[in-house]
């Protein structure tokens, strides 16, 4: 056995539904805590580097204007007046150091007593020097610290010294990274509520989607689309509003609407969508005349729990059913000429046969030239005159069941009838024929006997028909109504074969007349374009 020709490769499965819309609630959620931890922790060291700033400030503004750092300012380092006050501040405040130095930078107080007298260490001493606050980083004799600096100033308002007090550095970054977890806390309750929200927009868009992933709904789609274009009938949707959301292929054609445009012009489609969008109500089987076509319609409401959404038409041109009908009509009736000729020639053959056998030869001759001759008028008429072999069939027929009904169908001997390769054209007069022919065959139903006429001409492009009986007429106020549809005289449920035969002949370009006399005759007279043979080649 040979091996098998290897698959196409397989198109990789895209993400699922969840997947997609979880990493993507992420990836936003995640840009967007980011983006906010950064500013938020920017903002939360600013504000903490300012509020350590300005408590140091404060505290040593509050001990410049201490009395006892006044008065200690006016006697020599070693009095030992501001070393307790400002040990005590520096304890109770937990400050790195609080020093308070005179105009020439001495230090009168000091965590180590042992620097007392002796000069401060910092260029940042300067400005405060010159009656300006200062705030500085800077590394002493301690740690690196935070410095901030303030003029003292005596009763007279004389500056006789300057404050520094200092904040390590170390419990500055402590202070923050305490409020450093406070903003790492927030992100990770926002990313849980992210994913919680990503988890319910999920669900929701799953019982939206009916549970099906987007390329699943894609695939659908695409299924949708081609069984609708590969549709015979037409089908059209409308939304709520009545506006055009889906034409397919067919109903283009049938409606010969533009293939870019939705918006529909056909006036009775439109009044049967908008009554079935206004009553919620299907109407099933109904016949609408569109522009000399005849359409049959099953329109039906569109509803989402029990929510009306749209309507939907789906219709077919009766006319192509009325001819495939009318063909079908025309096969039986022929099988059934065929079989009772059958049936006819049998018994002749029989006939022949016995007459041979008793031998009269002359009987046997009369006998064989007269079903010559009815075999002559009949077929050999339409064979010389009728080339195409659908209309030839479907005339004898008509011969055939006119015969049988006590009645005669006669083809005029100047018809002529060329082969045509139109389909629409040959249905089209067969149509018409057929309803001519068998109006005529019940209007003469009540007669003994009665002649059926036929004349079919062909020139240059056009087929002239006339179809004459000398049945009872028509009426004079009937004339004008008798190809209007539902219109007729033998009861209900009829008056649609000539409606439909005027309408296939209009829309093939030709016309139909009819003339009668009450009592006398009727005639009608038809033409259409007719593509024989030598013109279509």
């Amino acid at each position: 056995m040979r091996d098998l020709p290897p698959l196409p490769p397989t198109r990789k499965r895209p993400m699922k539904l969840n997947t997609l819309v979880t990493l993507m609630v992420y990836s936003v959620t995640g840009a967007i805590l980011l983006v906010i931890f950064v500013l938020y922790f920017a903002q939360i060291t600013r504000a903490t580097r300012d509020g350590v700033r300005d408590t140091a400030l404060a505290v040593a503004r509050t001990l410049a204007d201490s009395p006892e750092v006044i008065r200690g300012l006016s006697l020599p380092p070693d009095s030992n007046i501001i070393q307790p006050v400002a040990r005590a501040v520096m304890q109770r405040n937990n400050l790195l150091f609080a020093v308070v130095t005179d105009m020439r930078g001495i230090r009168y107080s000091h965590p180590n007593s042992a620097l007392l007298g002796k000069a401060f260490i910092g260029d940042d001493l300067r400005p405060a020097l010159e009656d300006k606050e200062n705030v500085a980083v800077n590394h002493g004799v301690l740690d690196e610290a935070l410095r901030v600096f303030t003029p003292v100033y005596n009763a007279q308002h004389q500056q006789i010294g300057v404050v520094a007090v200092g904040i390590s550095l170390i419990k500055v970054e402590q202070q923050i990274a305490r409020n450093r977890w406070d903003a790492i806390w927030l992100v990770l309750f926002s990313a849980l509520m992210g994913a919680l929200g990503a988890w319910g927009l999920v669900r929701m868009l799953k019982r939206v989607l009916f549970g099906l992933e987007p390329y699943q709904i894609s695939a659908l789609l695409e299924q949708r689309q081609a069984m609708l274009q590969s549709l015979r009938e037409g089908v059209i949707a409308v939304d709520q509003q009545g506006h055009v959301t889906m034409i397919n292929h067919a109903a283009r054609q049938i409606l010969n609407a533009s293939a870019s445009s939705h918006t529909l012009h056909e006036a009775p489609l439109l009044a049967n969508l908008r009554e079935v969008l206004q009553t919620g109500l299907p109407r099933q089987d109904q016949e609408i005349n569109c522009h000399g076509r005849l359409l049959l319609c099953n329109t039906l409401p569109v509803k989402s729990e029990n929510q009306l959404m749209g309507a939907i038409t789906t219709f077919r041109d009766k006319t192509e059913i009325s001819q495939l009908l009318q063909r079908l009509d025309g096969m039986v009736s022929y099988l059934d000429v065929l079989r009772s000729h059958s049936h006819e020639f049998m018994n002749k053959l029989h006939v022949i046969l016995g007459l041979l056998h008793m031998k009269h030869y002359a009987k046997l001759e009369e006998y064989v030239l007269l079903t010559a001759n009815a075999w002559q008028s009949d077929v050999g008429t339409l064979q010389r005159n009728v080339k195409s072999p659908v209309v030839a069939g479907f005339l004898l027929s008509k011969i055939s069941r006119a015969r049988e009904l006590g009645f005669s169908l006669t083809l005029s001997d100047a018809s002529l009838v060329p082969d045509n390769p139109n389909e629409q054209q040959v249905a089209g007069l067969i149509t018409v024929l057929g309803n001519l022919i068998e109006n005529a065959l019940d209007a003469m139903a009540a007669q003994s006997e009665g002649e059926i006429s036929l004349l079919l001409h062909y020139q240059q492009g056009w087929l002239s028909a006339e179809v004459s009986d000398d049945g009872p007429g028509i009426a004079p106020d009937h004339l004008q109504a008798i190809f209007n549809k539902g219109f007729s005289t033998k009861g209900e449920n009829r008056g649609v074969g000539l409606f439909l035969a005027r309408e296939q002949i209009e829309n093939l370009g030709g016309e139909i007349a009819v003339e009668s006399e009450p009592g006398v005759f009727t005639q009608f007279f038809v033409q259409l374009p007719w593509d024989s043979e030598r013109k279509s080649a």
